[in-house]
């Protein structure tokens, strides 16, 4: 079953299923768009767009095809217009054609069904993913208090969302088929990291 959507393209934002991203909403299409969905249902596309193209020079700039959804929980419209949004990562979607637009892009998507999730296997990699984050990444400051009381895929989505990779990697991520994969991925990709950070000598080598 497939929907219509408005989506908001950024070139260095990813969000992830039940993870909250505040984001300040400037651009007049954008406000408008803002405006549309909170007489609707609230909800927003984000997408990630695609490097190198010449986005200021083309009307609909290529984004990747796989996004996820996310429902104001919050909107602060400002005196001039602009607005401060809160929203909280819902399903991953995939895009199957762009609509007509408005001033601002719709399409059409359809979701994307999770595969049955492994709860051991997910708990045996969160506790691989705790240790690499402990031993080579507590200069993060990641609370282990938050860490403790987030269930497994929740902790997965936002380390994915909120520690500072690239956006092709954090896409990566996304597209990833579940958390345990998702995880799985995520714990080579800080372990690369860590390798990288022991010998910056190598970082020009690795692309």
């Amino acid at each position: 079953m497939s929907f219509v959507i408005p989506i908001f393209p950024l070139p260095n934002v990813v969000l992830f299923p039940n993870v909250f991203l505040p984001l300040h909403i400037f651009e007049e299409r954008y406000r408008r768009l803002v405006t549309d969905a909170l007489k609707k249902d609230r909800v927003i596309g984000m997408v990630l767009l695609r490097s190198g193209s010449g986005h200021k020079q083309v009307e609909k700039p290529p984004v990747f095809q796989i996004g996820c959804s996310g429902v104001m929980t919050h909107a602060e419209k400002l005196p001039d217009g602009r607005y401060n949004i809160l929203l909280h990562g819902q399903e991953k979607f995939r895009i199957l054609a762009e609509e007509k637009n408005l001033s601002y892009r719709l399409a059409r998507v359809e979701l994307i069904t999770q595969s049955q999730v492994d709860h051991e296997a997910l708990l045996k990699a969160r506790g691989r993913l705790e240790t690499i984050l402990t031993t080579h990444f507590d200069h993060l400051r990641v609370r282990r208090d938050l860490v403790a009381s987030l269930k497994d895929e929740n902790l997965v989505n936002a380390l994915s969302q909120h520690l500072e990779f690239e956006p092709v990697e954090k896409q990566a991520l996304l597209e990833q088929q579940g958390p345990l994969a998702r995880c799985e991925s995520l714990i080579e990709l800080l372990e690369m990291k860590a390798i990288l950070s022991m010998h910056p000598e190598w970082s020009d080598t690795v692309h």
